[in-house]
């Protein structure tokens, strides 16, 4: 249903931390010029866990007005309370979504078995397309595969998004489930790997500073060419690392105002990225041939 470069979209914010919607047009316009596959609004890229309910359908409403059907819009809607997830995810199918992602919930560390009635019962009330989002790193609780199995029957389940960063993982889900599930990578040093081994595309951060690298790598991995698909990593491999020198999506948001596309607002308890790491990054997408704005240079 869906392959390729999957953006993980950053919110754009002013100073002061409110929604900045121009910037947000603005960096839909960028992506769907650069030949982004899809946009994952309000995940952890895009600051979810600061967002209010209100700010949240805001901004996925807005991305599905903002790209016109150009390009599909994929709504972050995960929580770690049941009821919260339906009502985030029916929310997005009444914006116009295409697709849901639902991370696995956080803090409250379920079992495998509450894991599987978490996602059931949303798939059950919401009859929108949904893609499972597994980043233990996160959310301390780990999706394992047989779980997965279990939920790939589940018609309106489609996808996994995979975060731990190993492809032996997808391999054994891929195992279990067949062509009953798609799954995307959701860790970029690894995703030419990935899909190189049966994933069907990328949920990416990087793609949001280089968004056609990142299509061009995508679509050389899916067509099964290894060659091409390192080549057109290679100048943007770099970056998989210093996008993540603090907590997503501090260096992200900074390296998009450094490109001129949004201003520097990010929410507390995120701050602006350090001094000391913003050289060594700015060298980072210098290296990669990414523009920056003299404004900030």
């Amino acid at each position: 249903m869906f392959h390729g470069s999957m953006v993980a979209l950053a919110t754009p914010m002013n100073e002061d931390g409110s929604l900045a919607e121009a910037a947000l047009e603005a960096l839909v316009e960028f992506h769907v010029d650069n030949g982004t596959d899809a946009i994952v609004a309000v995940g952890t890229t895009g600051e979810s866990a600061t967002l209010d309910v209100r700010e949240h359908c805001q901004v996925v409403r807005q991305v599905v007005e903002f790209a016109k059907g150009r390009v599909p819009v994929i709504a972050g809607t995960g929580a770690n309370s049941t009821s919260e997830a339906i009502e985030l995810t029916r929310l997005a199918m009444q914006s116009g979504a295409d697709a849901c992602l639902l991370v696995t919930p956080y803090y409250n560390k379920p079992t495998q078995e509450g894991l599987y009635r978490h996602f059931k019962a949303v798939a059950d009330a919401v009859p929108i397309a949904q893609i499972l989002y597994n980043v233990p790193g996160r959310t301390a609780v780990d999706l394992l595969p047989e779980t997965v199995e279990r939920l790939s029957s589940i018609s309106n389940i489609i996808g996994l998004k995979e975060a731990t960063g190993d492809v032996q993982r997808a391999r054994d889900v891929l195992g279990l489930c067949g062509d009953r599930l798609d799954l995307y990578s959701g860790d970029d040093p690894t995703s030419r790997d990935f899909m190189l081994a049966g994933g069907r595309g990328i949920i990416s951060v990087t793609a949001n500073v280089a968004p056609r690298a990142m299509h061009e790598m995508c679509k050389a991995a899916l067509a099964g060419d290894p060659a091409a698909a390192e080549a057109a990593e290679a100048p943007v491999r770099g970056l998989h690392q210093a996008l993540f020198v603090e907590s997503n999506p501090i260096p992200v948001k900074w390296a998009l105002h450094e490109m001129g596309l949004i201003p520097p607002g990010i929410r507390l308890p995120l701050t602006p990225l350090s001094k000391h790491l913003r050289e060594p990054l700015r060298e980072a997408l210098q290296a990669a041939h990414i523009p920056l704005s003299s404004s900030h240079s």
